[in-house]
């Protein structure tokens, strides 16, 4: 039996251990899913739900066992976290994480032991609610963005591979300064717009009389306002480069249309206007086709013929068993 130790047991954590037990649970309970979090409430409710086997509680006793350790916890708090789990990490221990931003998480993580591997992890899925929401589908067809350290080994990739696999997404390799850049405009921009909408129409002197007409386009378009501030600060402040150039980009778009609406002639602005939505709504419907993922998921050929519960037994639990126990210098396995 393998141990999987989940670190934040928020929605992400929660939902891949409720994933992963019922993945364990469908091939002979082949892994311990243990949970820790520093508000000890989730930890009694990440049980009651079924998304830990067990709880710890301390870091140390947290990790010292663990197979794989996931951290999911804001990423604010990842560089303080890699240096408190650093000392009690097993000999040749995996360690991923899910944070929203990587290229400073993959540096922070340079603190761990050389005997571990570092896989920053980006799962492209969630919601406003916390662990109360949490669900083994949040997953099920989603990208789990994959950046290995340079230094983390072929097995523990795979295994990281195997454990995407288990939860039922699909892994997408990336370079963690195009990752920032990407979701820089898909993930963060639509955070700092959906805050920047509320904080607009609210701080209106006529917020009250607006609010009872405000609607499902209101409530649809500023959804992301209700997310974690802890969450969205760390997320911003970790991508700033990215993130400014995506909001002056932004910005250039909104003033594009509001010179459009300027035009004193009725018929040419009635043109730009039109073209304006119109544009907009062909690219939104051209990003709703299903992108080709087969070619950006490397080790693919390996996999031909092969049912995904089979891969995954291959990828997780059989590297595990490949892996090479040596002693560390404590003499620990």
């Amino acid at each position: 039996m393998q141990q999987v130790t989940i670190i934040g047991l928020g929605l992400i954590g929660g939902s891949i251990g409720m994933a992963l037990r019922r993945w364990s649970a469908d091939n002979e309970n082949a892994l311990r899913i243990v949970g820790y979090d520093a508000d000890l409430e989730k930890q009694n409710l990440a049980k009651s739900k079924g998304a830990i086997d067990g709880a710890a509680w301390n870091l140390g006793e947290a990790v010292k066992d663990a197979d794989i350790v996931i951290v999911s916890t804001p990423v604010g708090a990842m560089k303080e976290l890699f240096e408190n789990i650093a000392p009690s990490l097993k000999w040749d221990a995996i360690v991923t994480d899910t944070g929203s931003t990587k290229t400073e998480v993959l540096e922070w993580a340079k603190v761990l032991p050389s005997t571990v591997s570092f896989i920053g992890g980006h799962p492209m899925a969630g919601k406003s609610e916390s662990l109360e929401a949490a669900t083994a589908d949040l997953f099920k067809g989603a990208t789990w963005v994959v950046t290995p350290s340079p230094t983390a080994s072929e097995t523990a990739i795979r295994n990281v591979m195997g454990l995407i696999a288990a939860v039922d997404a699909e892994a997408f390799f990336a370079d963690p300064v195009e990752h920032d850049a990407y979701v820089g405009g898909i993930s963060h921009l639509p955070m700092v717009a959906a805050a920047a909408l509320v904080l607009t129409a609210t701080g209106d002197n006529s917020w009250r009389d607006m609010r009872t007409m405000a609607s499902t386009g209101f409530r649809d378009t500023t959804r992301l306002a209700l997310g974690s501030p802890e969450m969205h600060r760390d997320i911003s402040l970790t991508n700033r480069q990215s993130l400014t150039r995506w909001i002056d980009q932004y910005i250039a778009a909104l003033e594009g249309f509001k010179a459009d609406l300027a035009i004193e002639d009725e018929e040419s602005a009635r043109d730009k206007v039109h073209e304006f939505f119109v544009k907009a709504q062909d690219a939104r419907a051209r990003a709703e086709s299903p992108a080709r993922r087969d070619e950006d998921f490397q080790g693919q050929d390996s996999l031909k013929g092969e049912t995904v519960s089979q891969s995954v037994g291959r990828m997780f639990l059989g590297g595990f068993a490949r892996k090479d126990r040596r002693k560390d210098s404590n003499g620990r396995r």
